[in-house]
């Protein structure tokens, strides 16, 4: 029989999975899965748990909760040779992974349809160091938005917390000198954050990089160049629609590998948690794992 292990996040989504964890793992069952549950209850459980679980022969291993508990079990999985089937429940805030895979949250049911119905797709991940990423690894200081909110706040607010987080920190934004060496091009010079994405929902904007695609082998680079305060906040408006590409201060590219040295400090972003302190290689893993997905 398959082996189905849920690891999830009891506080995320107003404790969604937890209300409604007996529904989900009867789901699982019914089509054949002998199906177990992970409270977590500390930063670091998801990782150790999704490592434990793919190292004891599970076939599937589903995070659920937000970005953040998923970055922890692709961390947990990513590392080993023989990987299980990857499956998400999104209940956190932007959810921009399954937005990006076209996984939306509108009921339990409808979540619990894709899973049961077992249609996988191979998937990109990134690789930073030791640490793997499933979507985005940005730089600069608005990309530290999603771990520098309160969770308090995000429980409270939603999206609108990242909004005051945000007009909060634009006062102390100021740009780095970089060196960027991406697939054999270099860029040097000032900037005011870079993203690298695998898919084209970041922070949930969903134009932001719009060619970017899971499964290609290539992320999708986004360098804003030194501006002002003005530019900076017009630039963003303009994401909204898509049509920051067209600012000069913007350069758009595509790579699989890259490499950011920096001048001073520069935090690293990992889907949404924190991944360190730049300099650092970026690598595009191809197919390196199976979700599932609509």
């Amino acid at each position: 029989m398959k082996k189905a292990r849920v690891i999830y996040n009891p506080t995320a989504g107003r404790q969604q999975i937890q209300k409604n964890l007996p529904y989900i793992l009867d789901r699982l069952e019914n089509v054949g899965y002998e199906t177990s549950a992970y409270r977590t209850k500390k930063e670091g459980d998801a990782i150790d748990e999704a490592k434990r679980a793919g190292e004891a022969g599970f076939d599937l291993v589903i995070a659920a909760g937000g970005d953040g508990t998923i970055f922890e079990v692709v961390n947990g999985l990513a590392v080993l040779d023989k990987r299980p089937t990857l499956g998400i429940i999104p209940t956190g805030t932007t959810n921009d992974v399954a937005r990006a895979l076209g996984i939306r949250w509108d009921s339990m049911e409808k979540v619990c349809d894709i899973l049961t119905k077992g249609q996988t797709t191979p998937i990109d991940i990134g690789k930073v160091g030791d640490k793997y990423f499933l979507n985005i690894a940005a730089g600069g200081k608005l990309t530290e938005l999603t771990y520098d909110t309160p969770s308090k706040l995000k429980t409270m607010m939603g999206q609108l917390a990242y909004y005051v987080k945000g007009f909060e920190m634009l006062r102390s934004f100021h740009p780095r000198q970089v060196r960027v060496e991406y697939d054999g091009k270099l860029f040097e010079g000032e900037i005011m954050m870079f993203l690298l994405s695998n898919t084209n929902s970041v922070g949930g904007f969903e134009k932001l990089m719009p060619d970017a695609k899971f499964n290609d082998g290539m992320f999708d680079m986004i360098l804003v160049k030194k501006t002002s305060l003005p530019e900076l906040v017009r630039i963003g408006t303009l994401a909204l629609n898509g049509d920051h590409l067209q600012s000069d201060k913007v350069i758009y590219t595509q790579a699989n590998r890259v490499k950011i040295d920096v001048e001073g400090e520069m935090q690293l972003n990992l889907d949404g948690e924190y991944g360190g302190q730049l300099p650092a290689e970026f690598v595009n893993l191809h197919h390196h794992l199976q979700m599932i997905c609509p």
